[in-house]
């Protein structure tokens, strides 16, 4: 799986998640965390590493009361979603599902994520290019 793939990588395969922590919940893992992405919010965390991420409001936990329907009809129609901090320089290929038909219209792309200082030195690279020219 990776950035030519039309499918989403199961959890298992990917690294993305113990390189970020959530800046909204701060108690949620990796795994909090891809589960509240990939279920639009149904689900506020997975039951075995849950510490804390679910409220006491009814919050759905992975693994728990009702399933997710895999049309994501019973799914929130909005979700507030984390605000990601990465923790170190990953490459994260993503896609979106909606609207794909998995051959030709997919939606999907590629985030880089550099530290300050190589983001900086690229910065300046550009500069000098720009003034050789």
């Amino acid at each position: 799986q990776g950035e030519i793939e039309n499918y989403p990588a199961p959890y298992e395969n990917t690294t993305v998640w113990s390189k970020v922590k959530s800046l909204t919940t701060p108690t949620a893992t990796g795994k909090d965390i891809a589960v509240g992405l990939f279920s639009s919010g149904y689900y506020c965390g997975a039951a075995e590493v849950n510490g804390g991420v679910c409220s006491e409001n009814g919050d759905q936990i992975l693994g728990e009361g009702d399933d997710l329907n895999n049309l994501l009809n019973n799914a929130p129609a909005s979700y507030f979603g984390h605000v990601l901090e990465f923790t170190e320089a990953v490459t994260v290929p993503y896609m979106c599902s909606r609207n794909n038909n998995f051959s030709n219209r997919s939606q999907k792309g590629i985030l880089w994520v550099v530290s300050p200082a190589d983001a900086a030195a690229a910065r300046r690279r550009k500069r000098e290019i720009k003034t050789r020219k």
